[in-house]
C-alpha cells in the first residue's frame, strides 16, 4: 500500500503461496485488556509501563477501562471511507473500528499481529478442489448498524463492487485477478442479474455459506479475505461513488459524520455484538478524526496532551522529534519502529529521457543518500535504502546495494559518465512530483534537486494535493502529460510477502489507468513470469528466493532510487491504554486502544 495508502500509505492482486498452516486462536477481549487476563496481563505480549520503544515489544498500559473520546489527527485526509476504495494504510487501521471482514489480523503486538483469525467467519476457510475452492460460514448474530443480519449475499455483493472500477476506483483489485476467470464481470451496477449477484466464481448456497472458486490454487487468497475490500455491503444502502460518505458499519463504531478535508466522528454501533468479535475491544465512547493542514501544530497539540495520536503513522515533524528525544518525560511515550515501508523515487519510463537506463542511472548516482535521509529526519527516520525489498519481507537482503547507496555520498563522476552514455552530457530538464502535505517528502525533493544541479540536471518540483495521488501520479496518462520524470512516494505491503510488497509496483498486469502504483510502468515478461512461478510455490520458504531474484532484476534496471527503509518516531498521549504496534500494519493498532479520562 502506498505510504498514505500509508504512512503509507499505497499497499496487499496476491499470487504467491503463503501457506497459512497455523493460527493462534484469539484470546478474549477481556484478556486483551486485563480482565480475565493471562499471566502477563496482556494479549500476545508482556504488559508494561511507558518507556522508549516499549510499544514495539509488547502492550503498554494494559487496561479494560471504557469511556472517553479517542482523538485522532492526521495531516492527510482519508482517501476513501468506502472499503472497496480505501488504500491508505492509516485508513485501513481506522476501518478496523467500523468494518469487519470474513477474516482479520489478530489484535496482538508484533509478529503475532500478522496472523489471520476468523472475524465474521466462524472459522478459517475450508479448502477443497485441490486448493482452488474456499468455503466459509458466517457466525450467528453478526449485523449491520441498522440491525439487519449480515448474510453471505452481502459479502458477495461487497466483493462484486470491487469489479466496478469505472465507479469505484482507487482500492486494491486483487479480487478481480483471482475471481474473474474470463467472465469479464462488470460489477454490480451493470449486472443484469436481478439480484445483482452475477459473479459466477462466488456462490452463496445459503445465507450463512459463501464459496469462492479460484482458477488455480492460491493459499494467499485468505489474505484477500482480510482486506477491507472484502467487507459486506447491503445492496439497498449502496450509493455507488457516494457510499464513501457514510458506509454502513459492521464493527463496534459507526460513522456519525464525515466532511471531506476536515474529518469524521465515530460513535458506538448499538447493533455490534462483542460476543461475535474477539478482535476489537471498543473501549472509547467516541472516536474523532481531524484533518489538519499544519503538522507542527498537530505535534504541539500531541505533546501537550490535547490529542491522542497522529494516526497517519509517519511520525512527528523534526521540531517535535528533537524535543522528544531531548526530554525524558516525552521520550518514554515515544517509539521508533520500522514501519515496513520503504521511501523511494520512481522513474516513469514513458517520460523522456527516463526511457533510457543510463539517464536513470545518472540520477541515482548524483543523489546524496545521506542528505535524503537527513531530509526525512535523520537516522530515526530509517536506515539508508539499498534496494526495493525492506527487512522483514521474505526474500529481503538488506546488504544488497547495487548502486552503492549505503555509502551515503553522491557519486558525481559516475553520474556524469552515465549522462554521457545516455546522450545527455550537458544534462537535461525534468520534473519531480511530490505530495504537498508531506513535509519530509518535499524536503527530499529539494535535496535531490540540489544534488542534481551538480551534474547539470535541472529538476523542477511540482507539489500536488496528496489526497489526489490516485488521479495525479496514479494516472499514467497524467504522469506523461505533466512530464513527471521522478515520483516520490512510500510503499508498504498489504500483507507481509514478497508478492504483497513488490507485485503492485513492478508487475505489468497491475498497471491501471487510475489508482496505478506501478509508476515506472514496468511490464517485463521475465519479471511477470517470476511472480507466476512464486505463486505456485508450496511454502513461503520456497517462494522467498524468487522475490530476491525479482528485487535484483528491477534494481538492475535502475527504475528506483530507494531513500530509506522507513522508521518513524511515533509519540502517543500518555493517557492511552493498550498501546502496541501491530506488524500487519506497521503502526499502533486502533482496535484495542482505550483512554483514561
Amino acid at each position: 500500500m502506498s505510504s498514505t495508502h500509508g504512512g503509507s500509505t499505497n499497499v496487499i492482486r496476491r499470487k504467491q503461496a503463503i501457506a497459512i498452516t497455523a493460527v493462534v486462536a484469539a484470546l478474549s477481549l477481556t484478556a486483551a485488556c486485563g480482565g480475565g487476563k493471562s499471566d502477563d496481563g496482556a494479549k500476545g505480549g508482556s504488559s508494561t509501563g511507558a518507556s522508549f520503544d516499549a510499544a514495539t515489544k509488547g502492550v503498554v498500559n494494559a487496561s479494560d477501562k471504557k469511556g472517553g473520546e479517542l482523538k485522532l489527527w492526521s495531516p492527510q485526509d482519508v482517501d476513501y471511507l468506502d472499503p472497496a476504495r480505501a488504500y491508505y494504510g492509516f485508513v485501513w487501521n481506522i476501518q478496523r473500528l467500523y468494518i469487519r471482514q470474513l477474516l482479520a489480523y489478530d489484535s496482538k503486538p508484533g509478529k503475532d499481529g500478522t496472523k489471520l483469525v476468523p472475524d465474521l467467519a466462524e472459522a478459517l476457510p475450508v479448502l477443497s478442489n485441490d486448493g482452488k475452492t474456499y468455503t466459509l460460514k458466517l457466525k450467528d448474530g453478526v449485523k449491520f448498524e441498522d440491525g439487519t443480519p449480515i448474510t453471505s449475499k452481502d459479502i458477495k455483493y461487497g466483493v462484486e463492487r470491487v469489479f466496478a472500477q469505472d465507479v469505484l476506483s482507487g482500492g486494491p483489485t486483487y479480487l478481480i485477478d483471482q475471481l474473474d476467470q474470463g467472465q469479464k464481470y462488470p460489477g454490480p451496477y451493470k449486472d443484469t442479474d436481478p439480484n445483482k449477484a452475477g459473479l459466477k466464481s462466488v456462490q452463496t448456497p445459503d445465507d450463512k455459506t459463501i464459496v469462492f472458486n479460484l482458477a488455480s490454487a492460491n493459499s494467499d487468497f485468505s489474505y484477500l479475505l482480510a482486506m477491507p475490500s472484502s467487507s459486506p455491503v447491503p445492496v439497498a444502502k449502496d450509493e455507488g461513488a457516494k457510499y464513501t460518505n457514510k458506509p454502513v458499519s459492521t464493527g463496534p463504531y459507526k460513522i456519525e459524520s464525515f466532511t471531506s478535508g476536515k474529518g469524521a466522528t465515530l460513535v458506538r454501533n448499538e447493533n455490534w455484538d462483542p460476543k461475535t468479535d474477539k478482535i476489537r475491544s471498543a473501549l472509547p465512547d467516541k472516536v474523532s478524526f481531524t484533518v489538519t493542514t499544519n503538522p507542527d501544530d498537530m505535534d504541539a497539540r500531541l505533546l501537550s496532551g490535547d490529542i491522542d495520536l497522529a494516526v497517519d503513522g509517519t511520525g512527528v515533524q523534526q521540531a517535535a522529534k528533537n524535543k522528544i528525544l531531548q526530554t525524558p518525560d516525552l521520550k518514554k511515550n515515544a517509539d521508533n519502529p520500522f514501519t515496513g515501508y520503504i521511501r523511494y523515487m520512481a522513474f516513469p519510463q514513458t517520460v523522456a529521457p527516463f526511457d533510457n537506463i543510463e539517464c536513470r542511472k545518472a540520477v541515482i548516482y548524483a543523489a546524496d543518500p545521506k542528505s535524503l535521509q537527513t531530509a526525512r529526519g535523520g537516522p530515526t527516520s530509517g536506515d539508508l535504502g539499498a534496494n526495493m525489498l525492506p527487512p522483514g519481507v521474505p526474500g529481503a537482503d538488506k546488504s544488497y546495494d547495487p548502486w552503492g547507496l549505503t555509502a551515503g555520498a553522491p557519486q558525481v563522476d559516475k553520474a556524469k559518465a552515465a549522462l554521457a552514455a545516455c546522450g545527455k552530457p550537458e544534462g537535461f530538464k525534468t520534473t519531480i512530483a511530490v505530495r504537498n502535505n508531506r513535509a519530509p517528502e518535499v524536503k527530499t525533493a529539494e535535496s535531490l534537486q540540489a544534488a542534481l544541479k551538480a551534474v547539470n540536471i535541472d529538476a523542477s518540483i511540482d507539489q500536488y494535493d496528496g489526497k489526489l495521488s490516485s488521479s495525479t501520479i496514479g494516472s499514467p496518462e497524467n504522469v506523461k502529460k505533466k512530464g513527471y520524470g521522478i515520483i516520490i512516494m512510500g510503499w508498504g505491503a498489504d500483507y507481509n510477502s514478497g508478492s504483497g510488497f513488490l507485485q503492485p509496483l513492478v508487475d505489468g498486469s497491475f498497471i491501471l489507468p487510475n489508482g496505478n502504483n506501478n509508476y515506472t510502468e514496468l511490464n517485463d515478461p521475465e519479471v511477470n513470469g517470476l511472480f507466476k512461478k512464486a505463486a505456485s510455490a508450496a511454502t513461503p520458504e520456497e517462494a522467498a528466493p524468487l522475490y530476491t531474484e525479482i528485487n535484483k532484476k528491477i534494481m538492475e534496471k535502475a527504475l528506483y532510487l530507494p531513500i530509506n527503509f522507513d522508521k518513524a518516531l511515533i509519540y502517543h498521549n500518555p493517557r492511552l491504554t493498550n498501546v502496541y504496534f501491530n506488524d500487519s500494519m506497521g503502526r499502533i493498532d486502533l482496535a484495542t486502544l482505550g483512554v483514561v479520562k
